[in-house]
């Protein structure tokens, strides 16, 4: 698979190019924020973006809120250790997961194998019982991986599909949030880590475009609950 790496730190760059060259991956870089946008806009062959926050002529926030006016490629944000500001923004403008400078490369494979697996096995429907589940007017179509709303297309991120496709499957019933992390995100869920509550946060409103009911109840503790009834 094919990586898109947008960072001005051009050390790291060819360091992190030969460590996921060497896990299979290809790997192309980009130094500055425009540079990389136009990159991303004009390739249909990424599988993943590792997209760092602070560049020049467009900082990464300005990439990705560019990037999901057109496309729903995955990102994962490299922030600032520290900085909360940072990882909750990116996960409001569509980023699928972050990881903060500096970390472990094996922590940094482990988060982008998480994602492309998801990618690899995009039209295999073994793990599904039909192609298509409707609850209370929200439909999964599993075989493009596509959520409707009265039938209105949704446009969500592969994590923000993963997530609502979880909760549909699983009406009535309260998930946690540590689930929801292993099974969507691949990793456990760190404390304070609000990765999980940012991207439901993100479906909510992409729902309420469509209808006013709540649909994802919180349970306070506990996790959330996609509402069966009306």
């Amino acid at each position: 698979m094919k990586l898109l790496m947008i960072d001005d730190d051009t050390g790291l760059c060819e360091l992190l190019s030969e460590y996921l060259t060497a896990q299979g991956f290809t790997v192309e870089c980009c130094h500055d924020g425009k540079q990389g946008l136009t990159q991303a806009l004009n390739n249909d062959g990424y599988a993943l973006i590792l997209l760092d926050v602070m560049l020049p002529s467009l900082d990464g926030f300005e990439v990705l809120k560019q990037l999901r006016q057109q496309k729903l490629t995955p990102v994962i944000m490299l922030t600032a250790k520290g900085e909360d500001f940072e990882r909750i923004f990116g996960l409001e403008l569509g980023a699928d997961d972050y990881i903060s400078k500096p970390f472990n490369h094996r922590e940094l494979l482990a988060r982008v194998k998480a994602i492309t697996r998801r990618i690899e096995h995009i039209n295999n429907l073994s793990t599904h019982n039909h192609s298509s589940l409707q609850v209370n007017n929200i439909a999964i179509h599993f075989a493009n991986r596509e959520a409707f709303v009265k039938d209105q297309l949704l446009s969500l991120t592969g994590t923000e599909y993963e997530v609502l496709s979880m909760l549909v499957q699983q009406a009535g019933s309260v998930i946690s949030k540590e689930q929801i992390s292993e099974q969507v995100l691949g990793r456990r869920l760190a404390p304070f880590d609000r990765s999980i509550d940012m991207h439901v946060s993100n479906i909510r409103k992409k729902i309420a475009e469509h209808i006013s009911t709540e649909r994802i109840k919180t349970i306070r503790g506990s996790g959330y609950v996609f509402i069966q009834g009306a």
